[in-house]
């Protein structure tokens, strides 16, 4: 897999039926390696490695319906009240981020209010703070350590 923009990380892999798996610490299994989750599994490690946030707050690909459509979202950290923190956009490397993905996690935060956004191919990172009295978004360097 392609060397991506975060800090070396050691993961656990295995061969199943000709296709490589990657172990997910969150969903605890192990999971086909697609590009996309090459980057998924670095922003995992990254949010609990570098970040410091417990895995018991991070929920990973769960279902959310937007106006009749069922999506998926990527990542999403809550905070211990059970409000959201974060959501994380994956892309895979390969994909430009553009206005199109921004739009998209706007999409999916419209329903669940996240306090910061993060959208990533494993190249480019790019992180938001919602102010949401102002309704507007405010580019930061990098988001928050995890500090309850």
């Amino acid at each position: 897999m392609q060397a991506l923009n975060f800090p070396r990380y050691t993961f656990r892999f295995k061969n199943s039926q000709n296709t490589t798996l990657i172990f997910d610490i969150i969903r605890k299994k192990f999971i086909v390696l697609t590009p996309e989750e090459w980057v998924r599994q670095h922003v995992l490690k990254f949010l609990t490695t570098d970040k410091n946030y417990p895995t018991s707050l991070i929920n990973v690909e769960k279902q959310i319906v937007l106006h009749g459509l069922k999506k998926r979202y990527d990542v999403v950290v809550y905070n211990p009240d059970g409000s959201i923190e974060l959501l994380v956009e994956c892309k895979a490397p390969q994909i430009n981020i553009s206005q199109t993905t921004f739009d998209q996690i706007a999409r999916y935060n419209f329903n669940l209010d996240a306090t910061y956004l993060m959208v990533t191919n494993g190249i480019q990172h790019f992180y938001c703070q919602m102010l949401y009295s102002e309704e507007k978004y405010k580019f930061l360097r990098e988001i928050p350590e995890f500090s309850r």
